[in-house]
């Protein structure tokens, strides 16, 4: 039996339905995907489920009983209370008693008056013939797993920390069915890993929008799809090949059905036009028409004036800024902390800022601790780290809007910069879309000057709503238009701060081929692990106490590293104890235990080499054939020569790539059997 039911479900918001007669069954244990395009109506729909909004039409049966808990896509500003009062909110009316528990108990620490004891003896009562200390438990818990602070208020908190503390809230009642709207926006890696494995093992049902790849292949049991108002279910078939996901699956028969789609809609148009050239022949056929033939017609007119086309792709270009110096960026040693606020500073002994003792008494420990590492143009360089750890600060650091305390940090030449808010502080809500993109009525791409309403069209903004203020936008509509802010500055340092949240899968993928084609330099804040793994050439993470290490390669790359790392500081079991052994001589090859480990640029020369070594034996083998082929001797003197020295040239390159990749190797080799 289900939990939920949608049969024959509208809702239409100004011009067009985002729900048409949609039909849905939600059972225990299922864990469902929704997806579709921004603006598509994919939040609209949660909320009719949630009972938030009623829909035009239809109905919405929901089991008695059913417990139904939601995390909407948009936190509200206004949330008052301290941490622990929002999330022991989701368990309703015990969630107000362990709130005033709490508060009444932290009060008698301060006032021991026998009216407080009083207060707190009643509130135990109720609880614990409620079950309420297990509840609390569970709270405390959540609060924990989160990285929350149950002490702090919600209005001192980040756009990001405000969402946990919601999603908190709707984790903690452990409900029959949970709504989850984009539910890994503004959570760390970390936050991430223990939300899958909290879901994943559920026993709820679980309906949730995400655009996070790997998020939603880890998860989902089923897909569905809403798209121009129609609600379809892709439930993978049983048979399919084994490590292939359910999103994978939807993938492949997905796009089946836009193939069938563009040629039934082919084939409808075909006759429509025939139809059409019939109706317009001579009087003398206009005379003998067959009127039930021009009924026909005039119903093809009507299916086809309401067809919902599929929106187009967003063309995404980037106006490209000249070209930077080499080197964009170099630290070395670098510290930085934070001044420490004023009321614990204290008096200063003097006014000389020369004695570094008097300095180091009026700082916050280090955010970043020695931090060496060399960013040069073309680099695409990700930055990961949990919420707080300091990725905005190395970012303010690396652009000139903090200066390090300790160490030297160069800066290259002919840097522009373009920078992606996370919190989107660029934008305007009350202005016009087509006043938040230029101050003018134009914009210059790479060379080429459109109007900006054309522009905005390639963002996937539909005329009609170019006058719109950014406040009607949905979250991933503001993200292309921030997007769209952002292409149109020249720049040769993009600095993407969250570029990702939001966004559909569609726009995802054509900003990832974006970053891919970008001929600068670009420095990535991101916690979505496949856009990492597809975009960036090298990493910066942050371990832990400031410390700040550079890798090569994308997120899984970093994984597989540190998860060997922690395999090696564990190290063998320890050997029994056995008589001590006579000294002897150290064998011959001792010394080798002293070889260095590889530098940050060898280990990017390494993972450079495979693909140098492709091209040049895809070039080799391109030229042998060229030499094969008799036509190829007619060819002048000159060009068989200079084709020959060429393939000389390269056979001697391959050597030394394939001496320098087996050095490089062998040192990667005699490091790992050293740890082990």
């Amino acid at each position: 039996m289900p939990l939920l039911r949608l049969d024959n479900v509208s809702l239409a918001f100004g011009h067009r339905p985002l729900l048409d007669k949609v039909k849905l069954e939600i059972r225990r244990g299922e864990q469902l995907c929704l997806v579709g395009r921004n603006g598509e109506g994919k939040s609209s729909l949660l909320r009719v489920i949630a009972g938030e909004v009623k829909p035009d039409a239809g109905s919405v049966w929901v089991r008695q009983g059913v417990r139904i808990a939601s995390l909407a896509q948009e936190i509200p500003l206004e949330t008052t209370g301290d941490v622990f009062d929002v999330v022991a909110g989701g368990l309703a009316d015990i969630g107000r008693l362990l709130s005033q528990y709490h508060h009444a108990a932290a009060e008698l620490t301060h006032t021991h008056t026998e009216a407080a004891m009083q207060r707190l003896s009643d509130l135990q009562h109720q609880l614990e013939s409620r079950n309420g200390w297990e509840l609390e438990q569970r709270v405390e818990t959540v609060i924990a797993k989160l990285g929350l602070d149950g002490e702090v208020s919600m209005q001192s908190l980040s756009g990001g920390w405000r969402r946990r503390a919601m999603l908190a809230k709707a984790l903690v009642s452990e409900p029959d069915l949970l709504l989850l709207d984009e539910p890994t926006n503004h959570l760390d890696i970390d936050a991430i890993a223990w939300l899958e494995e909290f879901l994943a093992t559920y026993p709820g049902a679980v309906l949730f929008v995400s655009h996070d790849r790997a998020f939603l292949k880890r998860l989902s049991t089923r897909i569905i799809e809403l798209d121009r108002g129609r609600l379809t279910s892709w439930s993978s078939p049983s048979e399919r090949p084994p490590g292939v996901s359910c999103y994978e699956d939807y993938l492949r028969q997905k796009a089946e059905s836009l193939e069938v789609e563009a040629t039934h809609n082919a084939l409808f148009d075909k006759k429509l036009s025939q139809e059409e050239v019939w109706i317009r022949q001579g009087v003398k056929a206009r005379r003998t028409r067959n009127e039930g033939r021009v009924r026909a017609l005039e119903e093809l007119r009507e299916q086809r004036r309401k067809r919902r086309e599929r929106p187009g792709m967003a063309d995404l270009q980037l106006e490209q800024g000249e070209k930077s110096g080499k080197l964009v960026f170099e630290a070395v040693g670098v510290d930085f902390s934070y001044p420490a606020p004023a009321a614990s500073q204290g008096a200063p002994d003097s006014l000389s800022t020369h004695h570094s003792s008097l300095v180091t008494r009026h700082l916050l420990p280090p955010v970043i601790r020695n931090l060496t590492t060399t960013i040069e143009r073309g680099d695409r360089i990700g930055i990961i780290g949990p919420n707080g750890a300091g990725k905005s600060t190395l970012i303010k650091l690396l652009l000139g809007e903090l200066e390090p305390t300790k160490g030297t940090l160069r800066r290259g030449t002919k840097l522009q910069v373009a920078y992606f808010d996370q919190q989107r502080d660029q934008l305007d809500p009350d202005k016009m879309l087509m006043e938040s993109v230029v101050p003018g009525q134009s914009v210059t791409i790479n060379g080429r000057t459109r109007h900006v309403a054309g522009y905005l069209q390639d963002f996937l903004f539909a005329p009609e709503r170019l006058r719109s203020p950014v406040s009607t936008l949905s979250g991933g509509e503001r993200n292309r238009l921030l997007l769209a802010r952002l292409f149109a500055q020249p720049a040769n340092l993009l600095v993407m701060d969250e570029p990702t949240n939001d966004l559909d899968v569609e726009t995802l993928e054509l900003l990832e081929e974006l970053m891919l084609d970008y001929q600068g330099t670009i420095l990535l804040v991101s916690h979505d692990r496949a856009f990492l793994d597809h975009v960036v050439t090298g990493t910066l993470v942050f371990e832990g106490n400031g410390q700040v290490r550079e890798y090569v390669g994308g997120y899984t790359d970093w994984l597989h590293y540190s998860q060997q790392q922690r395999e090696v500081r564990k190290g063998p079991a320890p050997p029994k104890a056995e008589t001590p052994k006579p000294a002897t001589t150290p064998p011959a090859d001792k010394p080798a235990a002293k070889s260095k480990q590889l530098k940050v640029k060898e280990q990017r020369e390494l993972a450079e080499l495979p693909v140098k070594i492709e091209s040049l034996e895809a070039e080799q083998a391109r030229l042998q054939a060229s030499l094969s082929d008799p036509a190829y001797y007619q060819q002048p003197g000159s060009d068989f020569k200079a084709t020959l020295a060429r393939l000389e040239t390269i056979t001697k390159e391959l050597t030394a790539c394939y001496a320098r990749w087996e050095t490089l190797e062998a040192q990667v080799v005699i490091q790992k059997a050293l740890r082990s």
